[in-house]
């Protein structure tokens, strides 16, 4: 079973039960699922994920009210449940671990900085995207209450559209000078660990504009291609980005990649202009990222330069 059925069996077959029989009172206000940090919170988990964290913990989420009237004490009945159930890992505090009681605001902070969602843009421009999606990731078993998903919703779906356009602005544009200019130029100059490098940044930042297309938040490395599966418009450009990584780079290979950089690009490119209309009859990246800085109604994100 995946860590994510695991949890909801552990919450169902003993937590949930408990919580009614010794916290009646805050039964509807005490939030729980399983979230934040692992492979297990994004449903990737497999049998080489049990080396390090592995576990069938789940989270309890409180607001700041509840928790210094119950938090202590069902902090230490989650504990004592974990122990008896075989949980690995609650021997951690809850202060450096992954599962447990938290307070809802403390939660979110981790991952976003703030007591709940990023609140100005500058938040949601320079907070690494990751942090988001591991905010947002797993499921809710249970929310009576409804404030750990309002600011679970607002993560999703409330990043400002300014702020949207220039991130796909700037990853439009070094993914075409990585990719679609510096890999031909290093390989003309015969320095091919560089080019390499330009091939793995085109793909970390298509793999991000895609991401940003679809208006979802890209996890960390290694778990953004099986992420990238799950896509509903760019799924099928997760095997042409792994070979770019993958397949030999020689004569033959040099040549059938520069031809993906292009056709990845393409389809990129298309769907920046269906978004927003650019009007550009070209699969070179670099001029849609000056066209979406254009296209930011705040002045101070459209002044930025254009890669940040």
């Amino acid at each position: 079973m995946k860590g994510i059925e695991l949890s909801e069996k552990f919450y169902n077959e003993v937590v949930k039960p408990y919580i009614a029989r010794e916290f009646s009172d805050y039964e509807k206000r005490i939030a729980a699922g399983l979230a934040g940090h692992g492979s297990e919170c994004f449903g990737f988990d497999d049998e080489t994920s049990k080396d390090h964290d592995g576990g069938t913990g789940l989270c309890l989420w409180l607001t700041r009210e509840d928790d210094e009237k119950i938090g202590f004490r069902l902090m230490r009945a989650y504990d004592k449940l974990a122990k008896e159930y075989g949980v690995k890992g609650v021997e951690r505090t809850v202060e450096n671990g992954f599962r447990g009681v938290f307070v809802i605001d403390d939660f979110y902070r981790r991952y976003t900085g703030c007591d709940g969602a990023p609140r100005t843009w500058q938040d949601w421009l320079y907070t690494d995207g990751t942090y988001f999606a591991e905010a947002t990731n797993g499921v809710v078993f249970k929310d009576d209450l409804g404030e750990f998903s309002r600011i679970r919703n607002e993560i999703l779906h409330g990043m400002p559209e300014d702020v949207r356009k220039k991130k796909i602005g700037s990853c439009a544009f070094k993914a075409a000078q990585s990719g679609q200019y510096n890999y031909a130029r290093c390989l003309a100059h015969g320095e091919e660990g560089a080019a390499m490098l330009a091939l793995c940044e085109f793909v970390r930042n298509a793999v991000e504009l895609a991401f940003l297309l679809e208006k979802k938040h890209c996890p960390y490395y290694k778990w953004q291609f099986r992420a990238m599966n799950g896509l509903e418009k760019f799924s099928e450009l997760c095997a042409p980005l792994e070979y770019l990584l993958t397949a030999d780079n020689d004569e033959t290979g040099r040549g059938v990649k520069k031809a993906i950089v292009e056709d990845i690009s393409l389809a990129l490119a298309k769907e920046i202009n269906e978004q927003f209309a650019l009007g550009i009859n070209d699969g070179y990246l670099e001029p849609f990222a000056f066209a979406l800085q254009k296209k930011i109604k705040n002045s101070d994100i459209r002044n930025l330069h254009v890669v940040i």
